[in-house]
């Protein structure tokens, strides 16, 4: 059995004629994310001669759409497909999974029972790398994160030997990305290179920010990227949402003086200004431009994966055109964080325009909130969210995190209704 996939809004017509010429009975609204089932499909210069199942009144089963605006498969419509791409991040916050090499083996191995097959290990965090950094100790003086649980051994090196056993991808995620908090020993050696709001306060949600315009901060980042890539046997790396700059910040001495130079006049008042936020917006550009380069440098089958906010939100909020540095080919793995509640929230995010022509180039995948501590998200909002991810035919899903995903399936009364076998199925 045909489908035909709606790609976006269209027009399902009687003729080839364009649509404006057609009167209101010969024509009708098809929307974007609908899935039609279909007899046969021919196509006719720029568009598909389709003779329907059901009739589209009032212009029947057969008709024209714009090639352009649809996707034909063989597919049955009863049948989801399957999720390429089932990924956990693995996280030292409200989780103990990353402190023991046994801890880490026994994770390794409940995952992969569940059909997961992606790992997101949190490598930086607070400013400090969990893994033995040559780059940290010459920048910070400290080679891996001040927690004991990570002295003395290589966090990254026994997951991956770990998770290379059950055949698991292991991608590097880069969670603080540009942020970092205030009494870090890379913000307290590296004040120059922090940036602050126009009245000169450096805070925003109690932490710093790392200035993207300053060279040194590009370089510090580029080469701890680089060298994860260059020294573990990892499948790629991931930044997120902190990879960016809170809109409300630019206004450093370096900042405000390179953006005089470059357009002769000073950063307003008013933090939204357009001008000042695309010019912000291109510095940012330039940092994920150099990382990109210093990773393909480095080693050029490791993917550069992204788990941003969804576009509107990231670009408003830290300055952050995913959207732009993906349709660049800068991004080569998406893993969007949709954590909504309402399902038709979360199923509206999948249908925005810039998702849906993502996933016609690279693999785009959904982040999917298993809850934080201590408030599991209910085993029946999981299961919607990803029967509706399989639905509109994304690549796979991951979820944030580890801690409340599985492990706390130990604990009946902190999980309720969630459990090890259900989830499994759900992955299959």
């Amino acid at each position: 059995m045909k489908v035909l996939y709606i790609t976006q809004n269209t027009v399902f017509k009687t003729s080839a004629l364009n649509s404006s010429q057609l009167p209101s009975t010969q024509k009708v609204s098809v929307s974007q994310g609908q899935s039609l089932p279909i007899h046969s499909a021919t196509l006719r210069g720029k568009h598909y001669l389709v003779q329907l199942q059901h009739d589209l009144l009032p212009v029947g089963a057969a008709g024209y759409f714009y090639a352009e605006h649809v996707r034909i498969e063989n597919s049955i419509t009863s049948q989801l497909p399957a999720l390429k791409s089932r990924g956990v991040w693995l996280t030292n916050v409200d989780s103990q999974v990353l402190f023991s090499r046994e801890s880490i083996e026994a994770a390794v191995q409940q995952l992969a029972e569940l059909n997961i097959n992606t790992l997101y290990p949190v490598v930086w965090n607070r400013g400090y790398t969990l893994y033995p950094s040559r780059v940290a100790e010459q920048v910070i003086g400290s080679s891996t994160a001040p927690q004991p649980q990570f002295q003395q051994r290589d966090m990254l090196a026994e997951l991956l030997q770990a998770a290379k056993a059950h055949n698991m991808r292991v991608i590097p995620w880069f969670e603080y990305g540009l942020m970092a908090p205030p009494n870090s020993l890379l913000s307290c050696q590296h004040p120059e290179w922090l940036t602050q709001k126009v009245d000169s306060n450096r805070l925003h949600d109690q932490m710093v920010w790392l200035n993207p315009t300053h060279p040194d901060v590009v370089q510090f980042v580029a080469n701890l990227i680089q060298e994860v890539v260059r020294n573990y046997d990892v499948d790629g790396i991931q930044l997120d949402d902190h990879f960016g700059m809170p809109v409300e910040l630019g206004y450093d001495d370096f900042t405000k003086t390179l953006y005089r130079h470059e357009t002769g006049e000073n950063p307003p008042v008013k933090s939204t200004d357009s001008r000042w936020m695309a010019w912000r917006i291109s510095q940012i550009t330039k940092l994920m431009h150099q990382i990109f380069h210093a990773v393909k440098a480095a080693k050029p089958e490791c993917v550069v994966s992204l788990s941003p906010n969804p576009q509107a939100y990231s670009l408003s909020h830290y300055l952050a055109d995913w959207q732009s540095w993906e349709g660049i080919g800068w991004v080569e793995e998406l893993v969007v964080q949709l954590y909504r509640n309402k399902l038709s929230d979360f199923e509206a995010e999948l249908l925005k325009p810039e998702m849906l022509a993502a996933r016609q180039r690279i693999p785009v995948s959904i982040g999917i909130l298993a809850g934080v501590k201590p408030h599991p998200v209910s085993l029946r909002q999981i299961q919607q969210q990803v029967a509706t991810t399989r639905k509109h035919r994304y690549a796979g899903v991951s979820f944030f995190f580890y801690e409340t995903l599985l492990h706390q399936t130990l604990n009946p009364i902190a999980m309720g209704d969630r459990e090890p076998m259900q989830l499994k199925q759900l992955l299959a």
